[in-house]
């Protein structure tokens, strides 16, 4: 069930978003992140591209009302803490996302939430208790082998591209989780590597599945390009991961987050772009709209590498010239990533353009 986080305001103690103004010296998404730290005791991967902005009138101690405009980031929760700065001023409380556009008081938010279609959450959001989520993805994929013995020869095509989408999504969560650095960082690249490997069971499976079908949904050339982009995104993933554990990172700058955190959104807009290609035609518009964010997506980590590559150098440059190496490595990793996400959404529109 898709859910969305809450919490209570101090004044009137009606359910908000937790929100804040700009602070000196962060970016927006970062602000963002930390005032949903310490209003609601959350943490998590915040991706810097916004869902989108809503405005509100808010009451003033002096009885003055302001307008005031609020933009909108998500942001993959990865652990919930037990005590936090705000924890005795607030109450929070996870929402279906139907049941939490009935909570908020402020009628754009409302609307803008009545926007949100539930894959806009449901893969972007990281809880901490993802238990048994790898053995769903082998079952299911056991299961396809299952069904193909039952259903027409056209190939389970659809059902290979959303299970691998699956693996992208529990890739890009492991991902955020190891730039957060911590002691559970072998856990994330023991998960990154076997969903890689789970990536490329599928694979194979669609390749095999392409030569020995008649009838195919699309053009074979089509189909494995766009299998072939996938898996290599999952690819990248697994090599950042390597080059992590082999330089024995455990401290990442901001921009690498920042950058993991669009790579999880990225995720999260493939987990439904995917589905919608069963009926291609149907579906053309929302399809070219997630595949357009994937391009601006694109654009914006492309910025935030450089810019961290600028701080990496004037850092560590000249002084420590290993360091600046090993940071090199790893930016590029990452934004290779997402140019391979970028790749999948261009072949997306290619089925769209020749489809529909």
């Amino acid at each position: 069930m898709v859910e969305v986080l809450l919490v209570t305001s101090r004044g009137t103690g009606r359910w908000v978003l937790p929100k804040g103004n700009p602070m000196k010296g962060m970016s927006p998404h970062a602000a963002a992140a930390q005032e949903t730290f310490e209003e609601a005791g959350v943490e998590g991967a915040v991706c810097p591209t916004p869902l989108g902005d809503y405005r509100y009138r808010k009451l003033l101690k002096s009885g003055a009302a302001l307008m005031m405009d609020v933009r909108v980031f998500p942001l993959a929760v990865t652990g919930e803490l037990d005590d936090w700065p705000e924890a005795g001023q607030r109450t929070r409380q996870w929402f279906a996302l139907s049941d939490a556009v009935n909570r908020v008081d402020e009628p754009d938010l409302r609307e803008l939430m009545r926007s949100f279609r539930p894959s806009d959450f449901a893969t972007g959001t990281i809880r901490p208790t993802f238990k048994g989520g790898m053995d769903q993805v082998k079952e299911g994929f056991r299961m396809f082998h299952w069904f193909q013995a039952f259903l027409p020869k056209q190939g389970q095509f659809f059902e290979l591209f959303e299970a691998h989408s699956a693996t992208l999504t529990a890739g890009s969560d492991a991902l955020a989780r190891l730039l957060q650095g911590g002691g559970s960082m072998s856990q994330h690249i023991k998960e990154i590597i076997q969903r890689e490997e789970e990536a490329d069971e599928i694979t194979r499976e669609v390749l095999t599945t392409v030569r020995r079908t008649f009838l195919t949904p699309f053009d074979r050339g089509a189909i494995t390009s766009l299998i072939s982009s996938m898996d290599d995104s999952i690819d990248q993933m697994q090599q950042t991961a390597g080059a992590i554990s082999l330089y024995e990172v455990t401290e990442f700058e901001q921009e690498m987050r920042d950058m993991a955190a669009i790579i999880v959104d990225a995720s999260r807009l493939l987990a439904e772009a995917l589905p919608l290609l069963r009926d291609i035609h149907g579906n053309a518009a929302r399809l070219h709209t997630l595949t357009e964010r994937l391009v601006r997506m694109e654009g914006q980590a492309d910025d935030i590498h450089a810019k961290g590559l600028k701080r990496a150098f004037k850092q560590h440059g000249r002084t420590d010239t290993l360091t600046f190496l090993v940071q090199r490595e790893i930016y590029s990793h990452l934004e290779k990533v997402v140019d391979r996400f970028e790749d999948v959404a261009n072949e997306i529109d290619g089925l769209v353009i020749d489809h529909a």
